[in-house]
């Protein structure tokens, strides 16, 4: 189906305007050396390779989505980080390389190295405890193709410490089927070895204990997860900068509690990190 041109460019000079007042007036929330314009056009040439013309009247929520990138200072276009749709807005969603990321830079006990694997038929894989110690013992098939049958994250500190969680693909799974936003997206069905990845470093993030600079960096974090672990929707509060374009009617005040379902295309994996 042909992209509307017109209403394309329309719904990217909005997003691109509103994002523009974001990085300005919350200067002061970035990361130190954070370059707006480089960021600002990495994340707009990824949306200009997408069709958003169904994001129209979302513009605000976009340009949110992207300022969260913005406030961890991961980068869109090179797939630290990228948007879904849940409840029929765009939601920001961090890859598992942009957690590492983070990782590394805000961990309070500096970090030696972390990653994530997948664990599949054939590899040899060993969870050892050795007079106190820990470790995991893995020697993967090279080039192995063969089925997913779990995966491993581990991080080692610069104190020679180390913490690790492995979950096997039935838990995977489980988390996939019963707390993803997006369980049938194509995130999950076309790049479910990425996705097992991110759920099992994720997992592993919960016992490393990160110190951002600011608030809006720590909601960006809990808020960047794949998984909806609330049974009950919690309403959010408005922000300072959503008021403000309010009241200057660069948005509409829209106070209703029904959504219009807006569908935002989901892509392959050389294409999703947006």
């Amino acid at each position: 189906m042909a992209v509307n041109n017109q209403l394309q460019n329309v719904v990217l000079k909005q997003t691109n305007n509103m994002l523009a007042t974001m990085l300005e007036r919350e200067s002061g929330a970035l990361p130190k050396n954070f370059n707006p314009l480089r960021f600002k056009q990495n994340a707009l040439a990824v949306l200009n390779d997408l069709d958003i013309t169904k994001m129209k009247g979302q513009e605000f929520n976009l340009a949110r989505c992207l300022m969260k990138g913005a406030y961890l200072g991961l980068d869109f276009f090179n797939k630290e980080c990228y948007v879904i749709t849940y409840g029929g807005q765009p939601q920001f969603m961090t890859d598992y390389k942009g957690e590492e990321k983070l990782c590394k830079k805000y961990s309070i006990n500096p970090i030696k190295d972390i990653y994530a694997k997948l664990v599949r038929e054939g590899d040899f894989f060993e969870e050892v405890i050795d007079g106190g110690k820990q470790y995991i013992n893995f020697k993967p098939i090279p080039f192995n193709t063969s089925g997913i049958i779990g995966a491993f994250a581990v991080v080692y500190y610069k104190d020679g410490s180390m913490a690790y969680e492995i979950m096997s693909k039935a838990e995977i799974e489980y988390i996939r089927d019963n707390f993803s936003k997006s369980k049938n997206g194509s995130a999950w069905t076309k790049s479910f070895g990425e996705m097992a990845k991110k759920t099992v470093l994720r997992r592993l993030c919960k016992h490393i204990e990160l110190d951002f600079d600011n608030i809006e960096q720590g909601k960006a974090w809990e808020e960047s997860s794949d998984m909806e672990f609330k049974n009950e929707p919690v309403e959010s509060e408005k922000s300072e900068i959503e008021k403000e374009l309010e009241d200057d009617g660069t948005i509409e005040n829209d106070d209703k509690e029904d959504i219009v379902e807006a569908e935002f295309e989901e892509v392959e994996e050389n294409d999703r990190d947006f």
